[in-house]
């Protein structure tokens, strides 16, 4: 019988965790879900698990699925429960939190382990895989997430239903690690952290702000084609603001803020919403004035907690590409279509072609602004407006915002890894908040409904997913030095350096590797740096007015009249449309 892969790594979970009870008997168990690629465990024990001991680990899994076990549910009751997990603190917390009102609970029994699980699991071990799951790593994990509860052991592995599948994987894995944005970050000199002076904060050099003002730059050139009108507010706002937003309540833990000397609080803004709410508000709207587009590009912050922060993917100051449309009802389904038709077509730019959406539901928490009404009335018409428009999507129950539902955009990278960069939020719950209106054609005061709309996300998270997928193999037009020259000996270091500021003149960045260094000392360090061309001269070159060009990626030479170059060049590196 063929089982579908979730159940497989469900059951792998229970697996892993009878192996380590048998090794370390004194172990407490948290709980272990199936997850993409796999599932992990939490545990608590004294023993510090290491690298050294995964290979234990994985031994004891094979002799117990090779035992051929049987995974054994029953039913039992709240006390029943209790007794069985008297001496196994996690689960003796949940179940006292547990309201059954008369319901039995599910346990599963794999040999001497025994779990609370609503299964479903494999029948016995002999349906599962001996050579198809690996141990990845092990990490700290806060009890139900909470920092101020204890630090359990979190181990992750990697499991599929065949060994060819895991080796498939894994090999993926040793490509993402060479294209890990913060190693490309150092051998192409874009950027670096400092974890003790500002953690999760970028300090960019020069060649990656470079490439950064560019990501900044095509998205307002597009805006500003497309009707955008560009604003700017302030970093430091009274924490007022963000109580009357409601970002306060649901976010406050996570905001930068201090008292003044006049004994008010003051936030580093978290996000750009209010500020855009407040500008729209200035001076009387008409309808004739809607869609009206607000466009920032906000440098945030928020406090993210130190193990969740990695490289660009994960930071605690950040730009957003942010922007809020404000529309009437009947112009809704136009713009909500536009936004995502815009997304999809700027991601194009950069070679993304594999886009999915998710449709993104309430979720019921004290947080939640607005009436059951309103969230019908916004989720409704964006299902309408994917559902008339024909496009695919999926619906991500309770993950929507606390003000509204949104559509997430998903993206593919070459690594087949799949990343949320832009949305799409509807909100009319914030311009209810701020008292925004516009005057509409029979001369009453009207609300206008407002979309949250970013394309590229984070600028930075944007950046380092472009540069694992290309391998920091960029496109010219993005590219920080798009060409190095280099002269084989100093006697061509004046042809060099005539070539550089001509491309220059025509408005292509170029530098000259003047360096006293063989050249091909000076090839390999520019190609280790991602540098896209690498433009050679010797006395040949500079007698026939050529250049050899070395392509990054590409093993074979090019040599080149300079002038047909340069006209090839002016092309390369303009910025699409």
């Amino acid at each position: 019988m063929s089982y579908p892969i979730e159940t497989i790594r469900h059951s792998l979970a229970h697996v892993m965790a009878a192996a380590v009870q048998k090794l370390y008997p004194d172990v407490k168990f948290a709980g272990g879900p199936a997850i993409e690629n796999g599932f992990y465990y939490d545990f608590d024990t004294d023993h510090r698990f290491s690298e050294e001991d995964f290979e234990k680990i994985e031994q004891e899994m094979r002799s117990l699925i090779k035992s051929n076990g049987r995974f054994e549910q029953r039913n039992v009751s709240l006390d029943e429960a209790k007794q069985i997990f008297a001496n196994q603190p996690y689960k003796m917390e949940w179940l006292n939190e547990y309201d059954a009102a008369g319901e039995q609970l599910s346990v599963y029994t794999f040999r001497d382990f025994v779990d609370l699980c609503r299964g479903p699991h494999v029948e016995t071990s002999k349906d599962l895989p001996r050579d198809s799951f690996k141990i990845r790593n092990v990490a700290g994990a806060y009890w139900k997430g909470d920092a101020k509860n204890k630090m359990l052991q979190r181990i992750y592995v990697d499991a599929f239903a065949s060994k060819e599948e895991l080796e498939a994987f894994l090999k993926m894995q040793e490509e993402a690690a060479a294209r890990d944005n913060r190693k490309l970050g150092k051998d192409m000199d874009l950027f670096h952290f400092e974890p003790e002076y500002a953690p999760g904060a970028v300090f960019w050099h020069d060649k990656g702000y470079k490439i950064y003002r560019k990501l900044i730059e095509y998205i307002r050139n597009r805006q500003e084609k497309a009707g955008y009108l560009e604003i700017s507010t302030p970093s430091v706002m009274d924490r007022c603001l963000w109580e009357r937003s409601g970002h306060w309540a649901k976010y406050g833990e996570h905001n930068y803020s201090g008292k003044t000397q006049d004994g008010k609080t003051f936030c580093v803004k978290p996000m750009s919403c209010p500020g855009g709410m407040l500008v729209f508000g200035q001076g009387i709207k008409s309808y004739k004035d809607l869609p009206m587009y607000l466009a920032e590009f906000g440098k945030v912050n928020r406090y993210e907690a130190a193990g969740g922060l990695s490289g660009l993917m994960r930071v605690r100051e950040f730009t957003q590409d942010d922007a809020h449309i404000f529309c009437t009802e009947e112009q809704l389904e136009a713009e909500v279509v536009k936004v995502l038709r815009f997304i999809k077509d700027i991601y194009s730019k950069f070679g993304f072609d594999k886009i999915s959406m998710k449709l993104a539901t309430r979720k019921e928490s004290e947080f939640r602004i607005g009436s059951d009404e309103i969230w019908d009335k916004a989720e409704g018409a964006l299902k309408h407006a994917l559902d008339t428009n024909g496009i695919e999507y999926e619906i991500a129950e309770g993950d929507a915002a606390f003000y509204g539902p949104k559509i997430d955009n998903y993206l593919k990278d070459s690594m087949g890894r799949v990343w949320q960069c832009g949305t799409v939020q509807l909100d009319m719950n914030l311009p209810e908040r701020f008292d925004l209106s516009y005057i509409g054609e029979d001369g009453e005061k009207h609300r206008p409904i407002m979309l949250h709309r970013a394309m590229l996300g984070s600028v930075e998270r944007f950046m380092g997913v472009l540069l694992e997928s290309t391998g920091g193999n960029l496109p010219l037009w993005l590219s920080p030095e798009p060409v190095v020259v280099t002269p084989i000996s100093e006697k061509f270091r004046e042809y060099a350096e005539e070539i550089v500021n001509v491309l220059r003149d025509n408005g292509i960045y170029a530098r000259a590797d003047l360096r006293d260094e063989k050249v091909n000392y000076k090839i390999r360090e520019l190609s280790l740096a991602k540098t896209p061309i690498i433009a050679v001269v010797g006395e040949k070159e500079m007698t026939d007015r050529t250049v050899t060009l070395r392509h990054l990626g590409v093993e074979k030479q090019e040599v080149i009249k300079f002038d047909d170059f340069l006209s090839q060049m002016k092309e390369d590196v303009k910025m699409p449309l």
